[in-house]
């Protein structure tokens, strides 16, 4: 990838000085981006742009994170074209008025709702889906009518390199940016009076794009992550459970922010689940995850070294084996964690699987709700109540049961966190509306004039308000 690392250079030198949003405030406020036929010009070319430049798109994540091509095409590619294909296919309902009904007070009348773009929009993508954490977010905004800058993940070089050299060559150039850079340009960026600050990453930075937002009142969201639970019935399918528990986790080596982050389950179905776990992940990845060409890699040496320290002292029961230098740790399961051992209290965001057991599936409960709220949380039951027990009660921006991560494959299904797992929420209509303000609009005719409602007033007038209002 030699000549990524050099698109890298170049792109950086190309792109530092765009940092100041003026032209994009003039194209705004020229009003072309609020057009349906722009908009869907722009969706087009971010289509052409993903075709003509898939194997492109493939090689920058492999360089950054090992990615096969299978996984590329799944979690990146594919899933920003479907995006793209089901904005296009439902815009034109999204951008009408949305009619209201009006009192009788107010008629002869009517109302409704216009959805209007909120200006220029500052995407912040992360480095784990470096491709899809930018693109998916541009794509609402760009639907909504937005100017927008985006800002790829520095550390992910490759397909931020691929990024800031695509988007010029496929998108307008005064509505649309990219600005490469670290922690200087992103602080620059911040600085700047945006209309609306979308942001994906940690909690701690976070914060910082929050303050940053607060100083000029804008709308901001916030794509965060935190410690997704994964609660299993050991009375359930445990088979195609396990399966699907291996996919979500060890997909992108563990760096997915909806990842199931802990496993609970009650202490008689330990020992089986844990046999069963670990001959599903040889199966999928081979006794030697180190030579699968589909196992990916940790982002940098310096993520590599902090997940190998949330080991120290643990049981470990299968893997642990890693190569710094490779950016390689292999699919590891720990058990009985203590509650305030680092692999409990932060979010590990690696291929590392803890267990903790319970004695019964309230305990389990009450261990989650007894924590800050996730962004994902996951059952795995036959159990109609304890189901329903759990939907009612834990709290997270997503539930999903019987299954991990595959609720993102659903563009209907709003996505977002809560709490410290994040604010606002976005894909399919949801993503149109967070970048959009919704401008409530009534008409009112001058052929009657009720005079109940200006003074003087008198108790018949008052009478009639009350009947009519």
């Amino acid at each position: 990838m030699q000549d990524v690392s050099a698109t890298f250079q170049q792109a950086q030198v190309a792109t530092y000085n765009t940092t100041n949003i003026d032209e994009l405030k003039r194209t705004f406020a020229s009003g072309r981006t609020k057009s349906y036929e722009w908009r869907v010009e722009q969706l087009n070319a971010l289509t052409l742009l993903i075709e003509e430049n898939t194997s492109h798109i493939i090689e920058a994540l492999h360089a950054d994170l090992g990615k096969c091509k299978t996984e590329a095409w799944l979690t990146e590619i594919g899933y920003s074209t479907a995006s793209i294909t089901d904005t296009v296919k439902r815009l034109k309902s999204w951008m009408k008025p949305n009619k209201i009904s009006t009192p009788m007070i107010a008629q002869p009348g009517k109302s409704f709702t216009i959805n209007e773009p909120l200006g220029v929009a500052l995407i912040i993508g992360a480095w784990n889906y470096p491709f899809q954490l930018v693109i998916t977010p541009l794509i609402a905004a760009v639907a909504a009518g937005n100017c927008a800058v985006i800002k790829p993940s520095e550390l992910s070089l490759a397909t931020s390199a691929l990024l800031a050299k695509l988007v010029p060559k496929y998108l307008d150039n005064a509505a649309i940016k990219v600005v490469e850079g670290g922690k200087d340009e992103t602080t620059e960026l911040l600085a700047q009076p945006f209309d609306k600050y979308f942001y994906t990453g940690g909690e701690q930075v976070g914060r910082i794009v929050m303050t940053a937002a607060a100083k000029h009142l804008a709308s901001v969201t916030l794509e965060l992550g935190g410690k997704s639970p994964c609660v299993v019935d050991g009375e359930t399918n445990l088979d195609v459970a396990i399966r699907r528990i291996v996919w979500g986790k060890w997909m992108n080596a563990g760096q997915t922010c909806v990842a199931p982050d802990y496993v609970l389950i009650e202490e008689e179905y330990l020992a089986d689940f844990s046999q069963r776990l670990i001959a599903e992940i040889k199966k999928q990845y081979g006794k030697e995850p180190s030579q699968s060409k589909d196992y990916g890699r940790i982002i940098n040496q310096r993520h590599c070294s902090r997940l190998i320290n949330y080991l120290d002292g643990q049981n470990v029961i299968h893997g642990g084996k890693h190569k710094v230098d490779d950016k390689f740790i292999e699919p590891t399961v720990v058990v009985q964690p203590t509650a305030d051992s680092a692999l409990m209290q932060e979010e590990i965001f690696g291929p590392i699987l803890p267990i903790v057991t319970f004695k019964s599936k309230q305990k389990m409960l009450d261990f989650i709700t007894s924590r800050p709220k996730p962004l994902a949380a996951y059952v795995f039951t036959s159990n109609a109540k304890f189901e329903a027990d759990f939907v009612e009660q834990i709290s997270a921006g997503s539930v999903c049961v019987n299954d991990t991560s595959i609720f993102m494959a659903n563009h209907d299904l709003p996505f977002g966190g809560v709490g410290t797992s994040g604010m606002g929420q976005y894909h399919g209509k949801a993503g149109f509306d967070i970048f959009s303000h919704t401008k409530s609009v009534m008409k009112r005719s001058f052929k009657f004039d009720a005079p109940i409602r200006y003074a003087p007033f008198s108790k018949f007038k008052l009478m009639l308000l009350k009947k009519f209002s």
